[in-house]
């Protein structure tokens, strides 16, 4: 195992002194779990659904069938568009 030297910021220092404490771990014990996760390949990746959550119904879409009443809601839409 190799040794390694940082310089961190006071306040970061008094967060990890805290955790070091608080969860019974040294400072080597919780910076190595810290990188290990950072660095995990077994993330699962984020679902198209995940990924879009924050963007579902912020185009103030209307309730009903949409999908059937597209064009409709289109020309709607764009009636006084400058196209």
């Amino acid at each position: 195992m190799n040794t390694l030297s940082i310089h961190l910021p006071d306040n970061l220092e008094q967060q990890l002194s805290i955790y070091c404490e608080q969860n019974h771990r040294s400072k080597s014990e919780a910076i190595l779990f810290a990188l290990e996760n950072l660095f995990s390949t077994t993330k699962k990746p984020a679902t198209p659904y995940e990924l879009g959550k924050d963007g579902f119904g912020s185009d103030e879409t209307h309730e009903g069938d949409i999908a059937q009443n597209s064009k409709t809601f289109l020309k709607a839409r764009f009636k006084n568009a400058d196209c």
